[in-house]
């Protein structure tokens, strides 16, 4: 369940955010018991001007968010569809830029791909994607490494609904209903039949404590919603150091957070960046960083026991991950 302070945390995301906010979290959504976990909803082929203003009509009628697997040539030619998604609360992902079976292509041109979709999703508003899903789940080593080489995690799926294959709605409809905790559905944005099972999948997901969650590019999973507009708070560390993440004020390409360390005065806190994040200032710290420049190492500088990051995110909100241990 969302507890509270996250739902409040959402809210102030959006406010802070402006007009370029994401849109908050239906109230049906809201309210859902997520007590048996989180399921990935996912659609490729997108977006179409025939078909995603209605698909994010009924997902958000319907209180769900979902990721968007969009091919780059169609993100190049609609991007208001795109600023759309984001918009209505959904993740965007790359699904290659024509859709080709990737494993015929040299791997200069899966890199091709990859990165001229990279390019038209983040021209069309729908930030940097983390996640990519090889058209017709076709992979092999090359592909995965130069997705990696793009900051982007190779996911398939767990539950295929057929819609591709002619499913009727309550086809669609029955394969959700085999989703478990952290799994993916594969569904696509160009069929009507899988639109009209949206309501239904999303009273069967409410019915069985599950809820419409973002795919972690850490694991490939299903977790949690972030939020929206607003970073996730991390875990705080345990043991003799502590650490607490405070949200701060956010804009459309950064945002600020504050750790306040306890336990020691004698601290020192790692930080690591999702990428492409990068750090872009500090305060109330001494820091230095590893050669990628994805990993920051605070100590004490004078200045007492809570330190800040201005971070740009490049499409990821998510805070970077937190760990202490005394100096």
């Amino acid at each position: 369940m969302i507890r509270p302070r996250s739902l409040l945390l959402t809210v102030a995301a959006a406010l802070l955010a402006g007009a370029g906010a994401v849109a908050l979290i239906p109230p049906a959504q809201a309210a859902a018991s997520c007590a048996n976990g989180y399921v990935g909803l996912t659609y490729d082929d997108g977006p179409n001007p025939g078909t995603t203003t209605s698909l994010l009509n009924t997902l958000r009628s319907n209180g769900l968010r979902a990721t968007m697997f969009n091919t780059g040539q169609n993100a190049a030619a609609n991007p208001g569809l795109v600023a759309a998604q984001v918009s209505a609360g959904m993740w965007v992902a790359n699904h290659s830029y024509t859709h080709p079976h990737m494993l015929t292509l040299s791997q200069s041109a899966m890199s091709s791909e990859l990165s001229r979709t990279q390019t038209a999703i983040r021209n069309a508003g729908g930030g940097t994607p983390t996640i990519f899903r090889p058209p017709y789940g076709e992979t092999n080593s090359t592909l995965q490494s130069a997705a990696s080489a793009l900051g982007l995690r190779t996911v398939t799926w767990d539950v295929d609904s057929q819609d591709w294959n002619g499913a009727s709605t309550a086809q669609i409809v029955q394969a959700a209903s085999r989703l478990t905790n952290g799994q993916l559905i594969l569904m696509h944005d160009n069929y009507q039949t899988t639109i009209a099972a949206i309501p239904q999948i999303a009273a069967g997901l409410a019915q069985r404590g599950l809820c419409a969650g973002t795919i972690s590019p850490s694991t490939g999973r299903a977790v949690a919603p972030d939020g929206g507009s607003g970073p996730t708070n991390p875990p705080p560390t345990s043991g003799a150091c502590t650490t607490t993440y405070t949200a701060g004020q956010q804009w459309s390409d950064r945002f600020n957070g504050s750790v306040a360390v306890s336990g020691t005065s004698n601290w020192v806190v790692t930080v690591t960046l999702r990428s492409p994040q990068r750090v872009l200032a500090t305060w109330n710290a001494s820091v230095t960083y590893d050669s990628t420049g994805l990993v920051l190492t605070a100590r004490p500088n004078g200045n007492g026991n809570t330190f800040g990051l201005t971070i740009q995110h490049g499409g990821n909100w998510n805070w970077p991950s937190l760990s202490c241990r005394v100096g």
